[in-house]
């Protein structure tokens, strides 16, 4: 498949390959070869406001860049700030389903949108900054100012499949990089963030991720151009640029790894990846590494695995038992502790639901 001059690789990667090495899957299969493994058995997956926001700024980011305005009055302003907010808008309402629809969510904040509207402007800046267009109003960008634009971006949202099928990476932009004099002397990766910048270079992990992407392009596009690759973090609207040696040939050995077998990968219990990992309640090294104290209880987020004891349909109280590890093989018993809960309106409903009120 080939854009913009640009060869993406073959349009189906799995067509080749069963499995595919992604930047996040081996992120996770290094974080712990276990929730990676989990990752891949179809377990109900978590969903929460930061990636709401995420993924509206991103597809917001996306709709708008493909917006054709050839045919619009060059001199228009006004229109970019009234285009973002129905787009966005869009866009939230969308991810808002998702969310309602996905049975692991946390609660929804409304108040959430004010930050996709901030994050998806800035995003917006930074485009055009990357044009020389500096300290404009959003309002005050002209239709001319946009296709300038338009016309640096090569791809948005491109999907790019190594020939031999084992690496895929989706770019959020590929931009051409201009001289001083505007002519384009190579290309830039860039990768939207919309989460907390670093403190001072990128992350080992985003670094990777980048320099991935750069070398899955060069690998698809041996006569390419220079390239350079950008984290570009929304909150504090500043570009961090990615550097590193190939990857390729460590990606190549992780993908051997991480081919899927009947048995669990191995579990590594680490107090900050556990804490953070959606599919802990399936892993038995989880629950018996919190039993044993070898683990601490994360501050913030608690998973339990628990027994509903008492379900009061009428007014959401419930009373649950905690369950504790029966040897080290997922076998589970009841502890001696219990704790009362009263459930909200979304979550009253889905334990009605569940219990079919029976209990």
């Amino acid at each position: 498949m080939q854009d913009g001059g640009v060869y993406w690789g073959p349009p189906e990667g799995y067509d080749i390959k069963e499995y595919q090495l992604s930047p996040s899957s081996w992120n996770r299969y290094e974080e712990c070869p276990r929730k990676y493994w989990l990752s891949r058995q179809g377990l109900p997956r978590k969903i929460s406001m930061p990636i709401v926001i995420g993924n509206a700024i991103h597809n917001s980011v996306e709709d708008i860049c493909n917006v054709d305005v050839s045919d619009r009055e060059s001199t228009e302003i006004g229109w970019l700030p009234k285009l973002a907010k129905d787009i966005l808008s869009k866009h939230w309402q969308l991810q808002k389903d998702i969310f309602f629809e996905t049975k692991r969510h946390s609660g929804w904040k409304k108040n959430s949108y004010n930050k996709a509207r901030e994050g998806l402007d800035k995003a917006l800046f930074m485009l055009l900054n990357q044009v020389k267009i500096i300290d404009v109003e959003l309002s005050k960008v002209t239709i001319d100012m946009w296709k300038v634009v338009k016309d640096i971006i090569l791809a948005n949202e491109g999907t790019m499949n190594s020939e031999c099928g084992k690496l895929m990476g989706r770019l959020d932009l590929l931009l051409k990089d201009l001289d001083e004099s505007g002519n384009e002397k190579g290309w830039i990766v860039v990768d939207l963030k919309t989460g907390r910048p670093p403190k001072g270079n990128l992350s080992e992990t985003v670094n990777r991720q980048l320099l991935f992407y750069r070398d899955l392009l060069i690998l698809n596009n041996p006569n390419h151009p220079s390239i350079r690759t950008e984290g570009w973090y929304t909150s504090n609207k500043k570009m961090y640029e990615a550097t590193g040696s190939s990857v390729t040939e460590d990606a190549m050995n992780a993908w051997q790894s991480i081919e899927l077998t009947d048995n669990p990968f191995q579990a590594t219990p680490h107090e900050f990846i556990c804490g953070f990992c959606e599919w802990k309640a399936w892993c038995p090294k989880w629950l018996v590494a919190i039993h044993d104290d070898t683990l601490k209880k994360h501050k913030r987020f608690n998973d339990e695995v628990v027994t509903l004891i008492n379900f009061d349909a009428e007014e959401g109280l419930a009373s649950f038992k905690i369950m504790i590890p029966d040897g080290i093989d997922g076998e589970l018993i009841d502890s001696e502790k219990s704790f009362g809960a009263f459930f909200g309106k979304s979550t009253f409903k889905s334990i009605k639901r569940a219990t079919n009120f029976r209990i």
